[in-house]
């Protein structure tokens, strides 16, 4: 009922639709429909090798909310993974939660932090952990009379509220400030319940999470890869997201894609956070890949085949992925979640990547991405401690 199911014989186009430098989690959804290619069943034949159960696909609409969208998918294939009957859960709630959280941050950084919709994976867990959570249908987020998420205003409107509150006109700022940010939040996703009925039976968003959900946030690590830290310790992660500075576990670089394939292989599903401007990452194909050449230095005939079936790959290394960092050619665009592994015709593997975009795309709202690009462009990962190999487990010192 859960599981998507690889088609085989699905194939990207001949059309490039790779993303544009400068996306942003903001990503307009209702623009990407009818976004299926020109030859869908012609240049990539992808067959699946592990699958694992997932809920259906999701629209994140015009929101940047794709971390909540993409680490509440993640714990409702945990809820599966354990036995669990999955329930949908409410997206907009962790990221309610989590704008509460940010704008104290905020205010205590006199606006030296990020602030607008973005977030982190970690985020996710944190809010789970300090708020608990709600089903989707008690807390849609819908409070302002649309159908899908479109938080501009919003986000304008806090921004400016904000801005106000850290010039501190009255040369002391008041707990009313605190009030006031929540009440713009609330007014535009509704106010949370403190309790509610859900299957006949009464809860709070705490022993909903509890009892229902089941996860256990300790459980959960967060992982990344950058050559400038010392490897197998944690380190804060440098990117706008994390308006938390939280800490992630550092691996080298080809422990990344060791993780993810463990996980899978062991049956849990793997929470994703990386940068999608790249010329060959593309939602239209349903394809992502790291072409060997330059896109620069592409000819014209190059350019118009980089989705006409596979291609050869570029080999990353962990100089080329620090540079990246360094210079914002790999930013925190987007986060996605991993459930399964397939193969193209060549034999090459791919992780398949559950998206929170809705069906619009060749996959129906899922894609293909390679390891290479994962290697590349991943900023962060997110999985159950059960799914590490035992012997970075050890390394990392998670027990």
């Amino acid at each position: 009922m859960y599981k998507f199911q690889v088609k085989p014989l699905l194939a990207a186009a001949l059309l490039i639709a790779g993303v544009q430098s400068g996306f942003s989690q903001d990503y307009l959804v209702n623009s990407l429909k009818n976004n299926q290619s020109a030859n869908s069943k012609e240049a990539f034949q992808f067959t699946d090798v592990i699958n694992i159960e997932n809920t259906p696909v999701k629209n994140q609409g015009s929101s940047g909310t794709c971390w909540s969208y993409s680490a509440n998918s993640f714990l409702e294939s945990e809820m599966i993974r354990m036995g669990k009957e999955p329930v949908e859960i409410s997206q907009i709630y962790t990221a309610r939660n989590a704008y509460i959280e940010k704008g104290k941050n905020y205010v205590r950084m006199h606006g030296s932090i990020s602030l607008g919709d973005g977030g982190a994976l970690h985020d996710v867990i944190n809010m789970y952990k300090k708020y608990g959570a709600l089903p989707q249908n008690v807390y849609t987020g819908l409070n302002y009379g649309t159908a899908n998420n479109k938080f501009a205003e919003m986000g304008a409107i806090n921004e400016s509220l904000l801005a106000a509150v850290v010039k501190n006109p009255n040369g002391e700022l008041s707990p009313s400030w605190i009030k006031a940010y929540t009440a713009v939040i609330d007014s535009y996703l509704g106010e949370v319940p403190e309790n509610f009925t859900f299957k006949g039976k009464k809860y709070t968003p705490q022993t909903f999470a509890k009892e229902v959900i089941g996860i256990n946030p300790d459980d959960y690590v967060e992982i990344s890869s950058l050559k400038e830290h010392p490897y197998y310790s944690k380190f804060v992660l440098m990117v706008p997201d994390n308006w938390s500075l939280d800490m992630v576990y550092n691996v080298k670089m080809n422990d990344l894609t060791a993780i993810i394939d463990n996980a899978l292989k062991n049956g849990y599903t793997v929470g994703w956070a990386g940068d999608v401007s790249e010329k060959g990452f593309s939602w239209k194909n349903g394809v992502a890949y790291v072409p060997a050449k330059s896109f620069a230095d592409m000819t014209a005939e190059e350019r118009e085949n980089i989705f006409k079936g596979p291609q050869p790959e570029m080999e990353i290394t962990e100089d080329m992925r620090q540079a990246a960092f360094d210079n914002y050619q790999t930013t925190d665009d987007h986060g996605m979640h991993i459930v399964g592994l397939g193969k193209d015709q060549n034999g090459k593997e791919y992780y398949i990547i559950k998206n929170s975009w809705g069906a619009t795309n060749d996959y129906k709202g899922y894609m293909y991405m390679s390891k290479n690009f994962v290697k590349y462009k991943t900023t962060a990962i997110l999985l159950n401690k059960g799914g590490l190999p035992k012997d970075i487990a050890k390394k990392l010192d998670i027990k």
